[in-house]
């Protein structure tokens, strides 16, 4: 049977068969689906004016860019951090240890010098080194802002400064600690203290009101102990003390000489610190400070003080440039005396005068003059060319090679024993005595420059002192036609004070020449005294020959014919010798002026002091030596023999003869 015919196509609605795979009933899903296509659109103006639709970038790339970033800073952080705790891990560790920890030394305590006696000749006292804390006088911590120039003008007074360098050294915010004035005394930190309480009052006052402007100016100021040096009796004996500087070091004199033993040693202390300040419970590690030596002297205060006072009053009365008075007891050669003048205070070293502040007994040189002749006369009777009572004819002038020489004084010709040569200080006696030395006048020379040499002449003392001079003295075949003729009296060659002292304390000590010495011995902090080294000796002349100078110098006071008449002291026999030479101006190099000089020693039979005293250029009354020199030789010979208890020996002088009858 035929099909039926149906409907058309496109009327009757088709059944939709599920996909392969997909369930029946079903719609796809949304993203499933294919989107219909769009009709074509129709050509025209509204189609052409629609905008292009954009598209957004990928963020991926920027998070990959800032991943990566992120990474690297990471990194760098692992990598520091792996520096700082494991390879630097010490070094770092070290560096906080040192910032914690705070370390400050502890000064020692200079040791004293004292007098034979015991006495403090230099010495020092508690001191109060005044410190501050500059971070605390930063606008923040202050609370001002011009603090540190508000302290400065406070302080400068009381540590006699001016304000602008204690501001500059407050002004120092990276700082926790600067020294404001060192060695200051308890006086000076008594009154900071007191500025501090009544500073400390405001700011208490001001907090209660609230108040920040009115903080504590000085809460900053702060000190550590320490130590000053001081010198009790001023100038005495200040040339051979010397002083020390700003740091507490020796710098001149014996400070500097023995400034390793005074000095001592310093300590160290280290303890923990928070802001700069100690932290009190924690613990400390501190080496003790060792203190210095004490040194003991051979001078005697009491001495010292009577040889100062002598040569100040005779300088001052003579309008003279300096002198000097030397004291030594003859068995020993200690130095008992040492003094100067002008001198200085070492306790006030702004007001001293440059010039001053050595120790021109033994840092000046000139020529003697006549104390000298004694070595002269020593070599002639040593070598048994001559003895006191040999004649000796001395002209009114004598020619020696180009030159004319003469005595202090125009004379008529002189008939004089040796003693009398040198009792009447003859130069023209002394030239033709000397010349009795050699066959020749070079061999004469020779002999009595080895004479000179062995008195100590050319060469230091032996002191060791800071800037001695050691004179000048030439070799025998350097000496000038002049020379030859003027070094036995005195003139042509140089030394200091000690060594012309030196030369008369050997003829009083039996022809034997000790090394001078002024430190008797040392004082350990322990408390043991050590002696300091036998110093050196070497015979010079014989006893024999020491003796006969030592009679023969009688004569020089004793004798009204004699030089030195005004060194006279009654109850005692007093050897000496009178000086007089031309000077040598330090300035300018020519001859200009006087140096006026005598030694002696005394017991003269039994001999206990040595005195020398020189002036240099007098330039009102006398310049003479017997005549401002002889007089201090008493007065300071008369209280060192008092001092000491030095009685008289009541033995009578010999009188040798000074002159002869030429008709005899």
């Amino acid at each position: 049977m035929p099909p039926k015919a149906g409907p058309p196509q496109d009327d009757v609605p088709r059944r939709r068969v599920p996909a392969p795979g997909r369930p029946a009933g079903r719609r796809p899903a949304p993203a499933a689906r294919r989107p219909a296509a769009r009709p074509a659109a129709k050509a025209g103006p509204r189609s052409a004016a629609r905008p292009k639709q954009l598209r957004l970038g990928s963020p991926k790339p920027r998070l990959r860019l800032v991943s990566l970033g992120l990474t690297l800073v990471m990194l760098a952080f692992v990598v520091r951090l792996f520096q700082v705790q494991a390879v630097d891990a010490a070094t770092y560790t070290d560096k906080a240890e040192r910032q914690r920890q705070a370390r400050h030394t502890l000064a020692a305590v200079r040791g004293e010098i004292t007098d034979r006696t015991g006495i403090a000749l230099a010495a020092s006292v508690a001191a109060h080194d005044i410190t501050a804390d500059p971070y605390l006088f930063t606008p923040e911590q202050s609370k001002l802002p011009d603090a540190p120039q508000q302290a400065a003008d406070l302080l400068a007074p009381i540590l006699d400064t001016t304000p602008a360098v204690l501001a500059k050294k407050l002004a120092m915010p990276k700082s926790r600690y600067v020294v404001l004035a060192r060695r200051q005394t308890p006086q000076v930190w008594k009154q900071i203290k007191d500025l501090k309480s009544v500073y400390g009052d405001k700011a208490a006052a001001a907090n209660r009101r609230k108040q920040d402007s009115a903080a504590n100016l000085l809460g900053g100021i702060l000190q550590e102990p320490s130590s000053a040096r001081v010198y009790p009796n001023g100038d005495l004996a200040a040339g051979i003390l010397g002083y020390v500087n700003a740091e507490g070091k020796g710098a001149g004199g014996l400070e500097v000489q023995l400034n390793e033993e005074l000095a001592g040693r310093d300590g160290e202390i280290t303890f923990a610190q928070a802001n700069g300040r100690r932290v009190p419970t924690a613990g400390a590690d501190e080496t003790p400070a060792v203190p210095g030596s004490d040194i003991e002297l051979t001078i005697d205060r009491d001495i010292q003080w009577a040889a100062q006072s002598a040569i100040e009053a005779q300088v001052e009365k003579s309008h003279a440039d300096r002198g000097y008075v030397i004291v030594q007891d003859t068995r020993t050669h200690e130095v008992l005396a040492m003094a100067n003048a002008p001198g200085f205070d070492p306790n006030d070293l702004s007001q001293a005068n440059s010039a001053a502040m050595g120790n021109a007994a033994l840092q000046d040189a000139y020529e003697p003059g006549s104390t000298s002749k004694i070595m002269s006369l020593a070599a002639v009777l040593e070598e048994k060319k001559a003895t006191p009572a040999t004649h000796v004819v001395v002209p009114n002038r004598l020619k020696r090679g180009d030159r004319l020489f003469k005595d202090d004084v125009d004379h008529p010709t002189w008939y004089l024993t040796l003693n009398g040569v040198l009792a009447k200080s003859s130069n023209i006696g002394t030239i033709l005595a000397t010349g009795e030395l050699g066959a020749t006048q070079g061999e004469a020379n020779r002999v009595l420059h080895s004479y000179l040499t062995k008195f100590g002449i050319g060469r230091r003392s032996g002191l060791g002192f800071p800037g001695e001079t050691s004179g000048i003295l030439a070799a025998p075949d350097k000496w000038s036609t002049s020379q030859q003729y003027t070094i036995p009296f005195g003139q042509g060659l140089s030394v200091n004070a000690m060594q012309a002292a030196s030369v008369y304390s050997t003829i009083a000590n039996g022809g034997v020449r000790i090394e001078p010495t002024l430190v008797r011995g040392t004082k350990g902090p322990d408390g043991r005294f050590t002696p300091a080294p036998a110093p050196k000796k070497t015979r010079v002349v014989s006893e024999q020959t020491a003796r006969t100078l030592a009679q023969m110098l009688e004569s020089v006071v004793d004798d009204e014919e004699g030089t030195g008449t005004k060194a006279r002291i009654p109850g005692y026999r007093v050897g000496g010798k009178t000086g007089t030479s031309n000077r040598v101006d330090p300035r300018t190099g020519r001859y200009k002026g006087y140096t006026a000089s005598f030694a002696g020693f005394a017991p003269a039979d039994k001999p206990r002091i040595t005195v020398y005293c020189a002036i240099q250029n007098p330039t009102r009354g006398s310049y003479f030596g017997g005549q401002i020199c002889g007089p201090v030789h008493k007065q300071v010979m008369e209280f060192a023999l008092k001092s000491l208890q030095v009685a008289p020996t009541g033995g009578t002088p010999p009188h040798l003869p000074v002159s002869f009858d030429p008709g005899s």
